[in-house]
C-alpha cells in the first residue's frame, strides 16, 4: 500500500529546511538556477529529452531557440510512477516489495501508453504558447488523445407528433471520456396517412394499429438496441445499420412464424366445396342511334383490381429512428451538421466543394375530396421557386387542411389555377418564370371502385384514357404547371407509360403512394410506375444507409429524388439536412402552418444562409427534361404520344355531369 503522507513527512524530517544545502532545492539554488534571493521560484531551462525517457518527435517544429525549454519536473517519469521519497526511490531500507511492484506496473502501464513522451510535449508546447486558459488547453490537448465516444445507451420515449398522435422518440447518450453523456434525441413520425371523412370503424382500427406500432418500437429500443449497439462508435454507420437491418430481420422472420402457427391452430379442416362460375357478362346496351353490327368504340376495359397494401411490421419505426439519432449523433460529436455529415456518408467520406439547395414544394392550395367544393383533384397545388431565388412562398391566409395549405370552395380546375395566377401577379411574380407549379392529384383517393372511374368532380366520372387526356389538355393549357405527382393509381401502368411518352419533354412525374416502399425498391431494383421522381419519405425500417443507396439508385437511373415529410409529422427537423446532404433534388414540406412545418421551414433558410456564408453553396440548375425527352424517344411509344400533344378539344369539366 501507498505511505501515507504523514510517514512521508516523518521520514523526511531529517532533511534539511527548504533551501538549505542539504534539500533539492538548495542543490538548484546554489547553481543560481531554482529561487532567487526573494525565495521566489523561477522556470528552470534545461534539456527537453531530461523530462522522459524518449524524446518527443513535435518538438522539432519549434524554433530553435526554444527547443531547449523545460519544467521544474526533470523526471516526471519518476514522479509518475506512485512517487515515494526521493526521485526514483534509491533507498531500499523501509520500502516493502509490494510497493516496488506497484512502481515498476506503474512504469510498464505510462510507458504503454506513451504518457512520458506526451507530458513532455505537452509542458513544452504549453510553455511556448503560454495560453490565457492554461487548464483549458491542457484539456483540449488530452481531449483529442481521449478515446472516440462510444454508444453506452438508447431510450426510447412516447411523445406526442403535430396531430397529437403518439410517436417515437429514441434519446442516444455515448461513453465520452469515461463518462455517460446524452448526445442527441430525434423524433419520427409514424407512417400512417391521415384518413378525412372516414368510418368510425376504420378511424378506430387505425387508431389500435397505431399503437401497436408505436408501443412495439418502443419496447424494441429500449429492451434490446442499447444491447445490440453498445460499443459502437456513432460516426460507424454502416455497421450500426447493419445490426439494425439483421435485428429486424430475425423479427420478421419471428412475425412469420408466429402467424404460421396461429393459422394452423385456427383454420378447421373444410370440405373442398364446388366453384360455381360466375354468370356470363350482359351483352352491352345498344346505344340510341348505333347501327346493327357496328362495335361500341366506348367499351371500356374492366379496372385493374387495387394491389395489397404493403404489410409493415409492427415496431419498425424503430429501426429508422434509431438509424437517425445515431447520425445525429455522429454529427455533434463531430461538431458539423448533421447535412454534411450526410453528404460525407454518400460520397465516401470525401469532402465536396459545393452543396446544392433542394428545390422547395411549397403548398399553397388544396381542392382534394375533403375541401367544400366540388372539385377533388387537385389535392395539392404546390409553388416551386425558380433556381437561384431565395426559399420564399406567397403569403396566403384562410382555413388551413391538414397539409398547411388553404381549402378554396371551387367546382372546376381553372379557377385556381387563376387565382393563383393572379396573387402571384400581385406580388410582382410571373409564373413559369420566377414560379413554377406542381400538382399533387392523388389518383389513389380519387378512384371510385364500384364505377371503375376516377371521381375528378363530384358527380363527375372519367375513365383512365380520359384522364390522360385531361392532364394533356392541362398541361397544354397551362405550360407553367412542370409537375404531376400521382396522376393515376399505380394499377394503371399503360397510362403511366402513355403519359411519360406524352409528356417527357415539358412535366416531371412524380411517384408517391403510388410507389413502393424503400425497401421493396432496392430490393427490386427498379422504380415502377415509369415515372420522372419518386418521393422518399424517412419511415418504418429505412436506415441512412437505405436513404443512401436509394439516392444512388435515383442518381444512376437519371430520375429526381424527392424528400416529402409525412401526414402525421413531428417536431424534429432532421428531413431538411438528409435532404441537403444527399443531394435531392425537391423537398415537399407542405405549407406555412402549424410548428413542425414551420421548424423544417427555418431549419432550411438556416442552412441555406450557412451555405451561402461558407461559399459552399452550389447553384441549383433549371429545369430540363432533355434527359428523359432521350430516353422516352428510345420506345416505341414516342411515336404515338407526339400525336397526343396536338392542342385538343377542351377536356375540363365546367360543370357537374351526372352518370
Amino acid at each position: 500500500m501507498f505511505p501515507r503522507p504523514e510517514h512521508r513527512r516523518r521520514s523526511s524530517g531529517h532533511r534539511a529546511e527548504r533551501g538549505g544545502p542539504g534539500s533539492t532545492e538548495g542543490r538548484r539554488n546554489a547553481d543560481g538556477q531554482g529561487w532567487n534571493s526573494n525565495g521566489e521560484q523561477r522556470f528552470l531551462p534545461v534539456r527537453a529529452g531530461s523530462l522522459a525517457r524518449s524524446r518527443g518527435p513535435d518538438l522539432a517544429a519549434l524554433p530553435s531557440d526554444t527547443r531547449t525549454l523545460a519544467g521544474p519536473l526533470e523526471k516526471p517519469a519518476a514522479a509518475l510512477s506512485l512517487t515515494m521519497g526521493e526521485e526514483g526511490g534509491g533507498r531500499s531500507c523501509g520500502v516493502p516489495r509490494d510497493l516496488k511492484r506497484l512502481k515498476q506496473q506503474a512504469m510498464a502501464y505510462y510507458q504503454e501508453n506513451d504518457v512520458p513522451r506526451r507530458l513532455e510535449e505537452l509542458l513544452n508546447t504549453t510553455f511556448y504558447l503560454q495560453p490565457a486558459d492554461v487548464y483549458g488547453h491542457l484539456a483540449n490537448y488530452f481531449s483529442k488523445l481521449a478515446k472516440p465516444p462510444s454508444i453506452c445507451r438508447v431510450v426510447g420515449k412516447i411523445v406526442l407528433d403535430g396531430l397529437g398522435f403518439p410517436t417515437l422518440q429514441v434519446d442516444i447518450s455515448c461513453t465520452v471520456q469515461n463518462f455517460p453523456k446524452y448526445i442527441c434525441s430525434v423524433v419520427t413520425p409514424v407512417h400512417f396517412e391521415v384518413l378525412e371523412n372516414a368510418l368510425p370503424d376504420v378511424v378506430d382500427a387505425e387508431e389500435m394499429e397505431r399503437a401497436l406500432a408505436v408501443s412495439t418500437a418502443l419496447q424494441w429500443v429500449n429492451e434490446s438496441f442499447t444491447e445490440e449497439l453498445w460499443g459502437l462508435v456513432p460516426s460507424n454507420q454502416e455497421e450500426v445499420d447493419h445490426r439494425l437491418r439483421v435485428f429486424f430481420e430475425n423479427k420478421v422472420q419471428e412475425d412469420k412464424k408466429r402467424k404460421e402457427l396461429e393459422r394452423s391452430q385456427e383454420e378447421p379442416v373444410q370440405a373442398p366445396q364446388t366453384v360455381i362460375p360466375p354468370p356470363p357478362p350482359p351483352p352491352p346496351s345498344k346505344k340510341k342511334g348505333q347501327k346493327s353490327g357496328r362495335k361500341d368504340s366506348n367499351l371500356e376495359k374492366p379496372i385493374v383490381p387495387p394491389e395489397p397494401p404493403e404489410l409493415v411490421l409492427p415496431g419498425s419505426m424503430a429501426i429508422g429512428a434509431v438509424s437517425l439519432a445515431v447520425a445525429k449523433a455522429s454529427a455533434s460529436l463531430g461538431n458539423i451538421p448533421l447535412y454534411l455529415s450526410i453528404a460525407l456518408l454518400k460520397h465516401g467520406q470525401e469532402q465536396r466543394p459545393t452543396l446544392t439547395m433542394p428545390l422547395l414544394m411549397g403548398s399553397v392550395l388544396s381542392c382534394g375530396k375533403s375541401s367544400p367544393g366540388k372539385l377533388n383533384l387537385l389535392k395539392e397545388v404546390l409553388c416551386i421557386p425558380s433556381p437561384g431565388l431565395t426559399t420564399k412562398q406567397p403569403p396566403i391566409t384562410g382555413k388551413m387542411s391538414h397539409l398547411g395549405c388553404l381549402t378554396i370552395n371551387y367546382d372546376t380546375i381553372e379557377q385556381p389555377l387563376l387565382l393563383l395566377s393572379g396573387i402571384c401577379s400581385n406580388l410582382g411574380l410571373e409564373l413559369g418564370v420566377s414560379l413554377h407549379v406542381a400538382i399533387n392529384c392523388a389518383g389513389h383517393e380519387l378512384m371510385d371502385y364500384n364505377k371503375g372511374k376516377y371521381e375528378v368532380m363530384v358527380g363527375s366520372y372519367k375513365s383512365a384514357a380520359e384522364m390522360l387526356e385531361l392532364y394533356l389538355d392541362l398541361l397544354n393549357k397551362y405550360p407553367y404547371v412542370i409537375a404531376l405527382m400521382d396522376p393515376f393509381r399505380k394499377e394503371d401502368s399503360e397510362q403511366w407509360d402513355a403519359l411519360y411518352s406524352a409528356a417527357t419533354s415539358r412535366c416531371y412525374l412524380i411517384t408517391g403512394s403510388a410507389s413502393r416502399s424503400v425497401s421493396k425498391v432496392l430490393e427490386d431494383r427498379n422504380v415502377t410506375p415509369r415515372s420522372h421522381g419518386l418521393i422518399i419519405k424517412h419511415t418504418n425500417q429505412t436506415t441512412m444507409m437505405d436513404l443512401v443507396e436509394i439516392v444512388r439508385l435515383l442518381d444512376s437511373k437519371k430520375h429526381l429524388a424527392v424528400f416529402g415529410s409525412t401526414d402525421a409529422e413531428a417536431s424534429d427537423d432532421s428531413l431538411v439536412d438528409l435532404a441537403v446532404g444527399l443531394g435531392a433534388r425537391f423537398i415537399k414540406l407542405g405549407g406555412l402552418s402549424r410548428g413542425e412545418r414551420v421548424t423544417k421551414y427555418n431549419r432550411l433558410l438556416a442552412i441555406e444562409e450557412e451555405l451561402i456564408q461558407s461559399g459552399t453553396w452550389g447553384f441549383r440548375g433549371e429545369h430540363t427534361f432533355s434527359s428523359f425527352q432521350e430516353d422516352a424517344e428510345k420506345t416505341a411509344e414516342a411515336t404515338a404520344a407526339a400525336e397526343a400533344l396536338e392542342p385538343l378539344d377542351s377536356m375540363f369539366p365546367t360543370g357537374v355531369t351526372k352518370e
